[in-house]
């Protein structure tokens, strides 16, 4: 048998127009004048190849590869989320600290960004409680790599592959104040699951004062206006106290052994 492929050219069209590289057709100016493997195998050319949208795609399945070979065995975690900012004098690192020593202390794996400021926090109070402590880092410019307090950490390229891991292993989220990418994170997992798209889960806000403007915000301007559902909001629980945030996460599901 030939492994030569069908001749499919329009009526008149040269062969040397026309390239067929699997599902891709390619003709006229569009075809390449060397081949894949020739280009795969010359010793001297540019590495703009690595920036190309195929390659791009090779990559981002290495970041689900490695996150889900690094995190299926994890067992019951909680993502705890907030500025990176958070200095340790802030009495929400304190309040970090506590969260992650309770989350530990009641069967859960702590998995944050892995950056400072709260994330440390959060991430400190489970390595102080000999739990396991996970941080999902992001490549900026601007970060220090992870914290000197996590155990597991993982860096990621794409802000989406790396959110996709915070919703699959985590149980419920508990959100320190926080800025921009903060309030991403809540707002994705908030509409996860008013789409259904997720099974739906416990939101706790921690900083009664930090988080009431937004609640208020919601209740009065986006509630009032009929862009969100009373229902939404009751997902949405908001608290001073890092004893209450565990409990509500706890008694929400219990986990699995």
């Amino acid at each position: 048998m030939s492994d030569e492929q069908p001749d499919t050219r329009l009526p008149g069209e040269p062969r040397e127009d026309r390239r067929q590289t699997g599902p891709v057709t390619l003709r006229r100016h569009k075809v390449p004048r060397t081949t894949t493997d020739q280009r795969l195998l010359e010793g001297h050319q540019p590495a703009d190849w690595l920036h190309a949208d195929p390659w791009r795609v090779m990559r981002i399945q290495s970041e689900f590869v490695e996150g889900f070979g690094a995190l299926s065995e994890l067992g019951p975690a909680v993502a705890v989320f907030g500025s990176a900012r958070t200095r340790p004098d802030d009495p929400a690192y304190a309040m970090g600290v506590e969260v992650g020593r309770l989350l530990v202390e009641e069967g859960y794996a702590v998995i944050t960004g892995g950056g400072p400021g709260a994330m440390e926090a959060a991430n400190k109070g489970a390595f102080e409680a000999k739990g396991t402590s996970v941080g999902l880092g992001i490549e900026l410019p601007f970060e220090t790599g992870l914290n000197e307090y996590v155990d597991l950490g993982i860096n990621f390229r794409y802000f989406f592959a790396r959110k996709v891991m915070f919703l699959k292993y985590s149980r419920g989220f508990i959100v320190l104040p926080g800025g921009f990418g903060t309030l991403d994170e809540l707002f994705e997992a908030l509409t996860l699951a008013q789409t259904q798209k997720v099974t739906e889960f416990p939101v706790v806000l921690m900083g009664v004062d930090y988080w009431q403007g937004l609640l208020d915000w919601l209740r009065g301007t986006v509630l009032d206006n009929g862009m969100i559902s009373s229902a939404d909001l009751d997902r949405l629980v908001v608290t001073d106290d890092p004893h209450e945030a565990v409990k509500l996460i706890r008694t929400y599901e219990e986990p699995r052994t």
